[in-house]
């Protein structure tokens, strides 16, 4: 038996060194789960990764498995917005006369130790390293405390990522824009130079981009109607601009805002025929980004995403189309724009360079497109 339970935890140590620090994987706490470590990569092919050390002795105790697997999965599927979620389980510990038929998005494999692999060829479509890395020299205490001391540090490695993500910073660039906005707004009505500024500086017609003042697809973001909409737009970019600008970084958040201003000028030309001013396009840019952000973190932010990001973002798009003077298409493509526009510019330590190229492109068609819309088939007398 101690024979036995030295192979068992070996094995384990040795799957959990390479998927934590191969390939990005971390544990799941779960609780009441007693002989098994979860582990999570929504970048992988496999989302969730298993290793079950239980004695499974028969098809019974392995069914109440498999069943106790789909409710945790369901569980992690809802909090982490997937659609589907492929499943790895590893057996560690499995009699010969159980049989493992694998089922939809859920793959089990036993292993008596890491020769084993060979066994299961579709696995290396996967982990085409996996034999090669669980390979060691070591032995015994010093294979204990290789594995051990390369797990802690990647752990670490990772924990400082995230903190250096989370981490609370003082948003400058969002007390700046509130600052240009509150100017603007007093020159605006304190100087009578309302009408000089919605005049000039507003978003009006196609006429923005034919007779090149293409600068009113971002003044018209700086103006506001009277001391209520400031207000309102105010606070909500206090209070998301200050979360997008720790997130993301200042020269980012910049990008974002403004490129989602953009946009949301170019929609309400091309889908509104009348004057549009103030930040909320951007705004909505901001949460687009803050909604693109969240998912790529969603083993962190999943619950925020659900009860409070999308609701949020659901009940102002309405409170648009119920309510009157309203530009809600301007309020949709600073929604789009800042969602394509944060997959272009990328979060960091999760944005692959395909992701980036993909927004990237995405972005200059739809910004291309709307020019070229504005153009030929926008008409205001």
């Amino acid at each position: 038996m101690p024979e036995q339970m030295d192979r068992k935890n070996i094995l384990a140590m040795k799957l959990l060194h390479y998927f934590i620090t191969e390939k990005n994987y971390n544990p799941i706490i779960l609780q009441g789960a007693e002989n098994e470590i979860w582990l999570e990569n929504m970048d992988s092919d496999y989302k969730i990764v298993r290793i079950v050390s239980n004695h499974i002795i028969n098809d019974e105790q392995l069914n109440f498995d498999l069943f106790k697997t789909k409710h945790v999965v369901r569980k992690i599927k809802r909090k982490t917005f997937s659609l589907t979620m492929n499943v790895l389980s590893i057996f560690t510990d499995l009699d010969e006369d159980v049989k493992l038929q694998d089922e939809k998005n859920m793959n089990f494999i036993s292993l008596y130790d890491e020769q084993d692999l060979s066994k299961y060829k579709y696995i290396y479509e996967t982990f085409p390293d996996i034999s090669k890395k669980m390979k060691f020299s070591e032995e015994g205490f010093q294979l204990f405390m290789k594995i051990t001391t390369d797990i802690n540090r990647k752990n670490k490695e990772d924990a400082i990522k995230v903190d250096e993500v989370f981490k609370k910073k003082i948003p400058y660039i969002t007390y700046g824009l509130i600052l240009i906005n509150v100017i603007i707004y007093i020159l605006m009505y304190l100087m009578n130079y309302e009408r000089y500024f919605i005049e000039n500086y507003s978003v009006w017609g196609y006429g923005i981009i034919k007779n090149g003042e293409f600068y009113r697809l971002i003044t018209g973001a700086f103006l506001h109607g009277d001391i209520f909409h400031l207000l309102f737009n105010m606070y909500a970019l206090f209070v998301i601009g200050s979360q997008i600008e720790s997130f993301m970084g200042k020269a980012k958040y910049l990008v974002i805002y403004f490129f989602s201003a953009i946009v949301g000028s170019l929609f309400s030309i091309v889908l509104n025929n009348n004057i549009s001013i103030g930040a909320s396009g951007a705004i909505f840019g901001l949460l687009g980004s803050l909604l693109y952000f969240g998912y790529h973190y969603r083993v962190y932010l999943g619950g925020v995403i659900k009860s409070q990001i999308l609701p949020l973002i659901i009940i102002n798009l309405a409170i648009g189309f119920l309510g009157e003077n309203i530009d809600n298409f301007a309020h949709i493509g600073g929604l789009v724009g800042g969602i394509l526009i944060t997959m272009a510019i990328g979060v960091k330590y999760k944005s692959t360079i395909s992701e980036r190229i993909n927004g990237t492109i995405v972005s200059a068609l739809l910004v291309g497109f709307l020019v070229f819309m504005a153009l030929n088939y926008v008409n205001f007398s």
